[in-house]
């Protein structure tokens, strides 16, 4: 991973304090998909290139229906949509960001056909 490739996603969630609160900032290969989790009810999203410069934004990206773990950021030109919904095989691979910011690829995800519970793993690598 070059860091002269990186984007950079900066999630805030606005409805908290004076200005808002970063929710969750990572640096990541470019990615078109960026899964969630534990995301709050609305977010503003700003995705950055490795020269800094803005390339995309999202907001306000409210949530639609009923809260889930997970949910789906996705670039779409030069903004972001939000999909709260449950992973599924077709999603494994994909990077996953962790309140605070760390990344990981989704490696298996389960949940029960009631959405009562589900299991999942996260895989974290680092490099210097």
């Amino acid at each position: 991973m070059a860091n002269d490739n990186l984007q950079t996603w900066e999630l805030w969630y606005p409805n908290a304090a004076a200005t808002g609160l970063l929710f969750a900032r990572c640096r990541i290969d470019p990615a078109e998909v960026l899964w969630v989790h534990a995301a709050p009810p609305n977010l503003a999203v700003v995705v950055r290139n490795a020269a800094d410069a803005v390339v995309a934004r999202g907001e306000p990206l409210e949530r639609r229906g009923a809260p889930t773990p997970m949910m789906r950021l996705r670039l779409e030109g030069d903004g972001v949509t939000r999909e709260d919904l449950w992973p599924n095989d077709a999603d494994l691979g994909a990077t996953v960001l962790l309140p605070g910011g760390e990344a990981g690829t989704l490696q298996g995800w389960w949940n029960a056909d009631d959405k009562s519970e589900w299991r999942w793993q996260v895989e974290f690598y680092n490099k210097r």
